[in-house]
């Protein structure tokens, strides 16, 4: 299924809740909308869905107007937040209902659907028991599997493993990607969660406050985003900014404290002027990893221990820092550290915050490479 929104917005009285925007979705692909909290992703799945009608613009169906046509006779499935599966019903018959409902399929073609989504999700053992019975990953499976059941063209996914521990959070997403590898459906996923839409891939529509920033291959988004603010929101924990002056002619850029730091290859060109240099916090580090790589004195001010990751909030010469880094660093509250970070992973943005400059990934890997070889 093509679907392509044409000029949507939404109004809700005098607010607006999606500004004007065109988005043509990747059809038999998978399409993340990724956003902070009511940044619209909700909002743009319902009018996608037909369960809100738009204040402005057109949805299109394979090039057809469905604008006005309401959700029920529109070839979709949906999975929300909150998983619902009715708790009298067995999980057979929980995934089987919106097939009975449809009353087009005979019985044993309903069986063979439902023990075919169900081995895929990993929860054929399970087709006997009650709701109840289940864990709160097996009852999000099943939530699913009655969605994919339908086999509809187009599947709208809206933060669906949100409710779910960590563990079973990075098992679900492990498999969502290759669940839709066939093509045969448009899969639109809503999150909050930049390293959920990297593990998904595909393409990603960055939103923010009813806005859409970018829409591009996922990576491409991630490694040359258009602007600071898709930078941060593609950042988690967000992106460090810092303002910065580039002289003319000296390859090196000057920041607050006095802190000077050599311009990597990508970014020698630029003219002259103010900027803000960007640094993702995975890209500092306790100790050097590559030749090059420029010491930062910092102070702790906390040591935030998040899984498997610590995030360091760190001041230095009147700036502040978060570096993201992996294992647990039980460092105090006024202590001293050196931070290391490689020019070749900065980013540069101008004064109206559009990307000026993104780091050569073909550079760095081979940097990375180098350094293990020695």
């Amino acid at each position: 299924m093509q679907l392509k929104l044409d000029g949507i917005s939404k109004l809700a009285g005098a607010d607006v809740h999606i500004h004007p925007l065109d988005l043509n979705l990747q059809a038999g692909k998978i399409n993340v909308l990724l956003g902070q909290t009511r940044a619209g992703k909700t909002t743009l799945m319902r009018l996608m869905a037909g369960l809100d009608r738009p204040s402005g613009g057109r949805v299109l169906v394979d090039g057809v107007d469905v604008t006005g046509v309401s959700v029920r006779r529109r070839d979709l499935a949906m999975v929300y937040q909150q998983f619902v599966n009715y708790p009298s019903f067995t999980v057979f018959e929980n995934i089987a209902s919106p097939l009975r409902l449809a009353g087009k399929l005979s019985p044993q073609e309903i069986k063979t659907r439902v023990e075919a989504v169900a081995e895929k999700l990993h929860i054929a053992h399970l087709l006997d028991r009650l709701p109840s019975a289940l864990s709160g990953g097996q009852q999000q499976r099943t939530a699913m599997a009655r969605a994919m059941v339908k086999q509809a063209p187009l599947l709208l996914l809206d933060e669906p493993l949100v409710n779910l521990d960590y563990k079973l959070r990075e098992e679900l997403r492990a498999e969502l990607k290759d669940l839709f590898a066939d093509g045969h459906t448009t899969v639109v996923y809503a999150t909050t969660e930049p390293h959920e839409a990297l593990l998904l891939g595909g393409h990603t529509a960055v939103l923010d406050e009813g806005r859409l920033l970018q829409f591009a291959p996922t990576l491409e988004v991630f490694h040359h985003p258009a602007t600071q603010r898709v930078a941060q929101v593609f950042s988690d924990p967000p992106m460090n900014l810092l303002p910065a002056h580039i002289p003319a002619g000296t390859g090196e850029a000057r920041l607050a404290g006095g802190l000077v730091l050599p311009l990597g290859p990508h970014l020698t060109a630029l003219p002259a002027g103010q900027y803000t240099l960007g640094v993702r916090p995975s890209h500092l580090r306790l100790r050097p990893e590559r030749s090059g790589e420029v010491a930062l004195q910092c102070e702790v001010e906390l040591a935030e221990i998040s899984g498997s990751d610590t995030y360091l909030h760190l001041k230095q010469a009147g700036a502040d820092w978060v570096a993201q880094l992996p294992g647990v660093c039980d460092l105090d509250p006024g202590s001293h550290v050196e931070i290391y970070l490689h020019p070749g992973d900065v980013f540069a943005f101008d004064q109206q915050g559009r990307l000026a400059g993104s780091p050569d990934r073909g550079l760095i890997l081979a940097a990375n490479a180098a350094s293990v070889g020695a």
